[in-house]
C-alpha cells in the first residue's frame, strides 16, 4: 500500500512532464555539444590501473560523461552509490591528486532497507577511503565516505559537484528520491551541480513501465522531478545514447548486458541500455 501511493504521489508530480518535453529539448540543445576533454581527464581515463574496467568505456563514455558533468580535478565530488566501484576506481585516479572525492551512500534508516542491508551500507562506507587508496595508489586521507543519514554541518554547501549514476530508478522504487535529492542537494555548493546518468524509458512509454520497476525512467519525469526538488535544469548530453535499445524489455534493463538475465542471444548484440544524461544546478 505504501508503494502504491508513493507512485501515485508521484504520477501525479509528473502529469505535466510529458508536455514539457518539447521546452526541454530546445533548452538542453546547447549542451549537445561534446564538451572538451581535459588532460587530466584523458590521463585518468588511460590510466593503465583501469584496465580490467576499459571495456564498459565503450557503453559508459567516462570521459565525455564527466566533461558533460563540468568536473574538474581540483573539485569536490560527491559519488552516490558507489556500489562496485567502476566510477570510484576512475575518480579517485583523477581527483585523487588535487581534489577530493566523497562516497555518498544511501540513507540506511530510510525504510527501504533490512537491518542486514543497514550494516552493509555502513560498512561500505566505513571501508570505501581504503578501497580507493588501493585502486588509485594514493592515501585513504586524500577519500571519505558518509551516509545520508545525518549529514554533518561542516559538510553542508561545500561540494561543487555530485554523480548520480544509474541509480534514479531505484531511488524511485524504493520510495526515497525526494529524501535523498534533498539531502545531497544541502551538500552542493550554491549554484553547484548534479549529473544524472539514468537508463532512459521511451517518451511514450506508460508510467507503469517507467515507474522505476524495469530500471528506466522517462527523460521529462526525471527533469521535471528535479525541478520540483530545487534545481534549475541545465541540458542534456547523447553520450550515452544507444538506439538500439528498444527499452521494452519484459523484464527490464537487468535483461541486457552485463547483467543479461534472462540469455536473450537477440538481446546481447544490443550492448548496454540507452541512457539520459542530464545535468542540473541547484537553485537559490
Amino acid at each position: 500500500m505504501m508503494r502504491r501511493l508513493s507512485l501515485l504521489a508521484l504520477s501525479a508530480v509528473l502529469l505535466a512532464a510529458p508536455a514539457a518535453a518539447d521546452h526541454h529539448a530546445e533548452a538542453g540543445k546547447a549542451a549537445m555539444t561534446p564538451a572538451r576533454i581535459s588532460p587530466a581527464l584523458a590521463a585518468a581515463v588511460a590510466d593503465p590501473r583501469r584496465d580490467e574496467d576499459r571495456a564498459r568505456d565503450v557503453w559508459r563514455k567516462p570521459a565525455e560523461t564527466l566533461s558533460f558533468f563540468q568536473v574538474g580535478p581540483e573539485m569536490k565530488v560527491g559519488e552516490y552509490a558507489p556500489g562496485g566501484g567502476w566510477y570510484s576506481r576512475l575518480l579517485g585516479l583523477y581527483l585523487g591528486p588535487k581534489g577530493k572525492l566523497v562516497g555518498l551512500y544511501f540513507d540506511p534508516t530510510s525504510g527501504a532497507f533490512s537491518e542486514q542491508s543497514q550494516k552493509g551500507i555502513r560498512d561500505g562506507a566505513a571501508k570505501y577511503p581504503a578501497d580507493v587508496a588501493g585502486w588509485s595508489g594514493l592515501p585513504a586521507e586524500r577519500f571519505s565516505a558518509m551516509t545520508l543519514e545525518s549529514i554533518p554541518d561542516a559538510e553542508k554547501g561545500t561540494f561543487d559537484r555530485i554523480i548520480v549514476a544509474r541509480m534514479m530508478h531505484n531511488l524511485m522504487r524504493w520510495n526515497i528520491a525526494d529524501r535523498e535529492i534533498k539531502a545531497m542537494r544541502s551538500l552542493l555548493k550554491d549554484s553547484g551541480l548534479i549529473g544524472i546518468e539514468q537508463h532512459r524509458a521511451k517518451a511514450d512509454a506508460p508510467f507503469s513501465y517507467a515507474d522505476g520497476s524495469k530500471g528506466y525512467l522517462r527523460e521529462a519525469d526525471v527533469i521535471k522531478f528535479m525541478e520540483v526538488n530545487g534545481f534549475d535544469y541545465v541540458g542534456k548530453s547523447e553520450a550515452n545514447a544507444n538506439p538500439r535499445d528498444t527499452a521494452n524489455h519484459p523484464e527490464g534493463v537487468w535483461e541486457l548486458p552485463p547483467s543479461w538475465r534472462t540469455k536473450r542471444e537477440e538481446l546481447k548484440g544490443i550492448g548496454e541500455s540507452d541512457r539520459m544524461t542530464l545535468l542540473f544546478r541547484k537553485r537559490a
